[in-house]
Parts: structure tokens; C-alpha cells; sequence
């Protein structure tokens, strides 16, 4: 069997490969077989890819297309954060029990900043824990031509097996596979926030939640944003804040400044994450409360987490 037709054969009800490509050619060889398969087995299957790389799909589906969820993962997960509950978790839940859900799925591509990047691959390690048990297939390209080696030997941690589409054999185990180490090495602090005047600084308790709100949406009109951005930053600033009085010691502070193309708001406070899918899985629609960084995932451009024993930071960055 090809390292392409390996995944489409699963023996465990969670299959997680990473695919490494090296072009065109090689891409569509990987992917294709991969849709292929699931349409003639009749699962449902979506596509979450880059725009050119989803074009090529596409194209290759033919009048197919049209039988497969396709999603520009540039727009759909331009927040890794976003991902598994807005994409994969958001497709998988909406079929009917049982049936085996296959995903394509390429979150880290050669244009991600480095600023982006560690939100990228704590999204591929957490894949694992927010699946696992589950009968889903999802098949994660990487491009081995544009992207740098450490972001190819970081795919062999978070990923349990690999297929390289232009080197023939099987699927097989990834040697270095360890997922929860990726998530703790890359929980780490923030660079500095920037010095000066062009950032608003507010410290904040149970008793100016809503001053802190106004704070973060006057400084962000100053920025550019208007609209629905604008209501952005009041509702990520109005959930951070309000965890903070709730779980992370009663107060924190509040940082806005402008950062190239976004508007950033830094939240600090005492709190500890424990949970490293925190804001990252679906909230059952029975559930009270819990859904704030879940929300600033949904609505945030990108979200960044530190967390310590001394406290945690949350960024959050809203392109102007």
C-alpha cells in the first residue's frame, strides 16, 4: 500500500498523519486519494486548506467539488485557536454518530509570521487530546520545499504517524512523536510589550470591568478599527477582563498599542491554565459560562497564551 492510500485504511478510530510534499505534483498525489476515498467510502469529508493549494483541490475534484466541504483555511483558521472548535470540531460534531469524518486539514503554511507560529503548532499537538477516541481521519500537508526544518521536525512531534507522498512505502510511525511536550515548549512568555506612550496602560478589578471595556475600544478607534471590529475588541476585552476577576485573583491590567496591521489588547492576571485546550473545544450549548476564551478565539485575528506560576498573559490581536 502507498504512503498516500495508508490513511484512507485506518486501524484505530483516530488517524492523525502529518503528509510532507514537495510540490504540486506530490500534493495532489497525497491529498487526492485521500478525498477519494472517503467519497466512495460515503463519509463526509471537508477540505481546509490554503487559498492556491484549495484551488488545486478543487480543480481536481472536477464536478465533485460540490460533495466536499471546502474551506480557505487563510480566512477559516487565520486564528489557530479557532481551529479545532470552528473547523474540525465544528464539522465532525454535525455528523451523524459513527460515521467517519475525514479532514484535510493544513493550518501552517510558508507565509505564517513567527509571531503566528507557536499557536500553530500548539494547534497540531492539541489535535490529539481533543480527538482522541473519535472516529476522524485528519491528513495535515507540509509543504518540505517552503517551510523552515524545525517547523518539519516539529510536525514529527504532533503528529503519531507520517506519509511522504513522493516516496512510496507505507504510512508509518512517527519516531518523535510527543505532542504534550510541543504544547509545554511553546507556552513560553511573550516577548515584552512595547514601551511608551502608543501603550494604554489599565489596571482593572471587579469594580471597572466596563471601564477597562471602554478603555480598549476608545484606544482601538484611535487605531482604525470601527464596526464589527470594533465590537470585537469589546467583547474579547469584556471576557479576558472578567476571567481575570473570576478565576485569575480578582484583577489584572489591561495593555492595547497598535502592532504593525493589528490592534493588540494583553490581558495579565494571578490565574494559572491548566487546561491546555482551554478555549479550544466546542461548549455544550447546555453549559453555563466557560465560553470566554472560547469566544476571543472565535472573534480574535490571533490569540497568544503564556502561562506560569506566577500568572498568565493572554494576547489578542485584531487586524485594522
Amino acid at each position: 500500500m502507498s504512503a498516500a492510500a495508508e490513511p484512507f485504511e485506518p486501524f484505530e478510530p483516530f488517524v492523525h498523519p502529518a503528509l510532507f510534499y514537495g510540490d504540486e505534483r506530490e500534493y495532489l498525489a497525497g491529498t487526492m486519494p485521500f478525498v477519494r476515498a472517503g467519497l466512495e467510502a460515503g463519509d463526509p469529508v471537508a477540505v481546509a486548506v490554503p487559498g492556491k493549494n484549495l484551488d488545486l483541490i478543487r480543480d481536481g475534484l472536477g464536478a465533485d467539488a460540490d460533495a466536499v466541504r471546502l474551506l480557505d483555511m487563510r480566512e477559516a483558521g487565520r486564528n489557530p485557536g479557532r481551529i479545532i472548535p470552528g473547523v474540525l470540531r465544528a464539522f465532525a460534531d454535525a455528523q451523524s454518530p459513527g460515521r467517519r469524518a475525514r479532514i484535510i486539514g493544513e493550518p501552517i503554511w510558508a507565509d505564517r509570521t513567527e509571531t503566528e507560529y507557536p499557536a500553530c503548532v500548539q494547534h497540531e499537538a492539541l489535535i490529539n487530546a481533543a480527538f482522541q477516541g473519535r472516529t476522524v481521519s485528519i491528513l495535515c500537508p507540509y509543504d518540505t520545499r517552503r517551510l523552515a526544518p524545525h517547523v518539519i521536525a516539529d510536525a514529527y512531534a504532533t503528529h503519531p504517524t507520517v506519509a511522504h507522498a513522493g516516496g512510496g512505502g507505507p504510512l508509518r510511525d512517527s519516531g518523535s512523536y510527543a505532542p504534550e511536550d510541543v504544547v509545554a515548549r511553546y507556552n513560553a512568555p511573550l516577548p515584552p510589550a512595547p514601551d511608551g506612550p502608543q501603550v494604554s496602560f489599565f489596571p482593572y478589578d471587579a469594580e471597572s470591568l466596563s471601564q477597562a471595556r471602554h478603555m480598549a475600544t476608545d484606544v482601538a478607534g484611535r487605531f482604525g478599527l470601527d464596526g464589527t471590529r470594533l465590537q470585537d475588541v469589546a467583547l474579547a476585552t469584556a471576557e479576558l477582563t472578567t476571567n481575570s476577576v473570576v478565576h485569575g485573583g480578582g484583577e489584572g491590567v489591561l495593555r492595547v498599542w497598535a502592532e504593525g496591521e493589528f490592534v493588540v489588547c494583553e490581558v495579565r492576571d494571578k490565574g494559572r491554565i491548566t487546561d491546555p485546550l482551554a478555549g479550544r473545544r466546542p461548549a455544550p450549548r447546555e453549559q453555563r459560562g466557560g465560553r470566554g476564551l472560547l469566544l476571543v478565539n472565535l472573534v480574535a485575528d490571533l490569540v497568544r497564551v503564556y502561562t506560569g506560576d506566577d500568572g498568565t498573559t493572554v494576547r489578542c490581536y485584531v487586524r485594522r
